[in-house]
């Protein structure tokens, strides 16, 4: 199992002594507080749980242009995305205060996490524009993770943090949230050596589940990490509890048992295309993986990022010796009207496409919609089912 990401072990910043977060919780009730943006929060449940080792907190506004830049912090440590807290008025905070972060997506915004305030600084509007163009490859305020970065403030605190709870994705998923720590210590239990991961936000369809397939195969690894985002998703997209429903059943009946381990993360998605993919790499090191499956339009949306830009970033951008988990490139995968099997694209050239079972998701959405299951060619029967049940709820 490889080691995590610019550390020799783990940094989860969840206060995990029984008596250190009771005090802690003691304490945040005479603090100033405040309640943080969503993706805020979701950055204190990824550094909680180790995903965002070594990071000890939120990042200072020289490190977030950086790393939004040259893809390091000024001391040289690699990362793809700034980490920050982005409030719109800190008038009541200072410098050197300790302060309550309130969680916004739990009812009575509990205290999510305890922050030493480093620094306060302002963004400016150049600035600003510098980090969100660098992020998501566009200005365009269209574009749902442009509109969501902007929408925080222009505020930044900076400085380390102590998390007392995973906000509500413990509670909501307790099958399925896993922390960086817990998924390393089930696959140690397992005995897996190599581990390939598979990004999802979406339910997986044939492609998909032979994907992980062919990358298991390929790579000779002893296990697959199916790894899905429990976080905000843009509007239109399936919920987390849908997605997971129908994962587990596809992992159930059409995977070996112990080859594939279904769990998943607490965070917003940011559809930053390459950045996001880079990310995805860093906290998947963090698992224990060594092995990152990336295919077509890896954490995209619309059509602001070429087919392939999230693997090209691996060779242009990222230096060789930056991560020690390693990239496995997929093509566009479907199913072969002629091989009768799920194949990469690139793997038939011989193929038209009329020769493969493509359809668009508007129109899988439409047939969910209407009770018509896609050609299981094309997803599961059982899967299919229970997304007919989703749509047909709506």
């Amino acid at each position: 199992m490889i080691k995590p990401h610019g550390s020799e072990q783990l940094m989860p910043l969840y206060v995990a002594d029984d008596s250190e977060r009771a005090a802690l919780a003691v304490e945040a009730q005479n603090l100033t507080a405040i309640t943080i943006s969503s993706a805020a929060a979701a950055n204190a449940v990824m550094l909680a749980a180790g995903y965002f080792t070594p990071l000890t907190g939120y990042m200072n506004l020289m490190d977030s242009l950086s790393v939004a830049q040259k893809l390091h912090t000024v001391d040289g440590l690699f990362w793809p995305v700034p980490i920050v807290n982005l409030v719109e008025n800190a008038s009541d905070i200072e410098v050197g205060q300790r302060i309550a972060l309130k969680d916004p997506n739990v009812e009575g915004n509990p205290v999510l996490a305890v922050m030493q305030i480093d620094a306060i600084e302002s963004v400016s509007d150049a600035q600003m524009d510098s980090m969100v163009e660098q992020i998501f490859g566009t200005l365009d305020g269209n574009h749902p993770g442009v509109a969501a970065f902007r929408s925080q403030g222009n505020i930044m605190l900076s400085g380390a943090i102590q998390v007392l709870n995973y906000s509500y994705f413990q509670a909501d998923f307790p099958d399925t949230y896993r922390t960086a720590v817990e998924i390393r210590a089930e696959m140690e239990s397992l005995g897996w050596e190599k581990a390939v991961a598979f990004q999802t936000r979406n339910p997986m369809h044939r492609a998909h589940e032979e994907l992980c397939r062919m990358a298991l195969e390929d790579l000779g690894a002893d296990g697959c990490l199916v790894h899905m985002l429990l976080g905000k998703l843009k509007p239109g997209d399936i919920p987390a509890d849908v997605r997971d429903a129908s994962i587990r059943k596809m992992v159930e009946l059409y995977f070996a048992p112990n080859s594939v381990m279904v769990t998943g993360y607490g965070f917003d998605m940011l559809y930053a295309g390459p950045r996001e993919a880079v990310l995805h790499a860093v906290f998947r090191q963090n698992c224990g993986c060594t092995h990152l499956i990336v295919g077509r339009d890896h954490a995209g949306v619309g059509d602001y990022y070429g087919a392939f830009d999230a693997q090209t970033i691996f060779d242009e951008k990222v230096p060789a010796d930056a991560l020690e988990i390693e990239i496995y490139n997929a093509d566009h995968t479907a199913y072969s009207k002629k091989l009768d099997k799920v194949v990469m694209m690139k793997d038939a050239p011989d193929h038209s496409k009329e020769d493969f079972v493509l359809l668009s998701g508007t129109k899988v959405r439409e047939m969910l919609g209407n009770g018509i299951a896609p050609p299981p060619e094309f997803s599961r029967p059982e899967v299919a089912k229970i997304l007919m049940d989703y749509y047909q709820s709506l």
